[in-house]
């Protein structure tokens, strides 16, 4: 049975695939992800010197992190940063386009209401946000299957409850940097400030607050642990089985698992709100 919020829900996601943007941006996600988890360790393997990249590993470490049980530490290992920062320009960019080209009118003037329109667009995201996760799984799997079988080695999968959960810390964590982004782009009614006062704070501020509390000022440690990057990465931390690579950045056990999943649902859930109160009380000019 057709509603406002599914009607809003499947436009969305056909004005996503028909979008450039969004396929460049999955593309980026992609290739960073194989780049690092398993371009770079196997060329250093292959090279039989682990470089200046791979912290000191061993050749037969670098291997071994590159292989199929390694699958959700390799797929999900750069959340914390730099997916995460796509995550919240897709965000940005899908919900404050609307502001920008003017669109956001002509869609509240439609049937659905504006609580509506905002819950379809934020379903749209999550649905986005799940399928490009699929892929990246499916592109490392096949990549750690090819680099398996051309050496030669053993094809180990991880459990399908780590799997699942690998998968569902994966999409928690992106959809958390999305929603923040979509919050950013309904409550400045735009898209470039958004994406760079986002992007400023997770490969900036974030990064400077945590080396700070880390090292010099030991009263920051409060702020560094609420900050969502930093529960992001102590969310990755859980599922890391192989600790003779040093991890990506951003990764981090400065939190404990529950934690870390309750503090990302609260930024969910108050981006959310905010996003809400933005679009049914502010004028739409």
């Amino acid at each position: 049975m057709s509603s406002p919020v599914i009607d809003t829900t499947a436009a969305e996601l056909l004005k996503l695939v028909r979008r450039p943007a969004a396929w460049v941006l999955l593309a980026v996600a992609a290739v960073l992800n194989l780049i690092f988890a398993y371009v770079v360790p196997y060329l250093s393997y292959t090279s039989g010197s682990g470089g200046g990249m791979t912290d000191g590993a061993t050749p037969e470490q670098l291997l071994a992190s590159t292989l199929p049980d390694q699958l959700v530490a390799n797929t999900i290992g750069g959340f914390a940063v730099f997916a995460g920062a796509l995550a919240l320009v897709l965000g940005a960019l899908m919900f404050g386009s609307e502001y920008g080209w003017g669109t956001v009118k002509t869609m509240l003037t439609q049937r659905a209401g504006r609580g509506s329109v905002l819950l379809g667009q934020l379903t749209a995201l999550a649905v986005a946000i799940a399928v490009g996760l699929l892929v990246m799984f499916g592109l490392g799997a096949l990549t750690s299957t090819g680099i398996a079988l051309a050496e030669d080695q053993a094809i180990n999968w991880p459990g399908p409850l780590d799997l699942a959960q690998g998968y569902g810390y994966g999409w928690l964590i992106l959809l958390t940097w999305a929603v923040l982004g979509a919050a950013l782009g309904v409550l400045l009614r735009g898209v470039a400030l958004p994406i760079g006062l986002g992007v400023v704070w997770v490969l900036g501020i974030e990064n400077l607050v945590t080396a700070m509390a880390t090292s010099v000022l030991d009263a920051l440690e409060p702020l560094r642990d609420v900050l969502p990057g930093v529960n992001a990465g102590s969310l990755i931390n859980t599922v890391l089985v192989d600790r003779s690579v040093e991890p990506a950045p951003g990764v981090t056990d400065a939190v404990g698992e529950g934690r870390a999943l309750l503090t990302l649902a609260c930024y969910l859930v108050v981006a959310g709100v905010a996003a809400a109160w933005s679009m049914r009380r502010r004028d739409i000019t």
